[in-house]
């Protein structure tokens, strides 16, 4: 294994156990609370899910999982509408808003986390590099959008995708 295998293979593991914690304090929040969440993914593939869903329990507070790759899933599942895709591109900040509407508004749930992004290794462009990342989270009243770039190959950066989503909807989460 070469050092840039071996240090992103680390750095997702890392990343994963630092999600792990999240998801228990989210877990707890959303509980606490008596809401659901749910997610919508592109880049991501339903690992956000995937980590929610490894706890046991988690059917108290997780509701569903949107997996949205193709554009035409994000109109279909989400209603982004396909001129937002066609005029800003699936990785965007409008797209990631909708997602993130879209995703409450098709589930029963309070909250939702949405990202779309380049997680590579090809796909990028000058302007969306690949790691480039557009998130979404929305609570009751407030919908919040957010752009990062991520170093690392394709897992490394959708670990630290899932890591930051999950992180950033429990900050947001309204005092109980």
């Amino acid at each position: 294994m070469t050092d840039s295998l071996q240090k992103n293979e680390l750095l997702a593991q890392a990343v994963r156990a630092q999600a792990a914690q999240i998801v228990q304090s989210l877990a707890a929040a959303l509980t606490q609370r008596g809401w659901m969440m749910t997610s919508a993914e592109s880049c991501t593939g339903g690992l956000i899910a995937a980590a929610c869903t490894d706890l046991a329990g988690s059917s108290d507070w997780f509701e569903r999982g949107f997996v949205t790759y193709s554009n035409a899933a994000k109109t279909e599942l989400l209603s982004v509408p396909a001129h937002v895709i066609a005029r800003h591109g699936a990785v965007s900040e409008p797209v990631a808003r909708a997602m993130a509407r879209g995703a409450v508004a098709h589930a029963r749930a309070h909250a939702s986390v949405a990202v779309t992004g380049v997680a590579g290794p090809g796909g990028g462009s000058l302007d969306k590099p690949v790691g480039t990342v557009w998130f979404g989270w929305h609570v009751p009243g407030v919908t919040e959008t957010e752009c990062r770039h991520f170093d690392g190959d394709r897992a490394a950066v959708r670990a630290q995708t899932v890591a930051h989503a999950l992180a950033r909807l429990l900050q947001l989460l309204p005092p109980a």
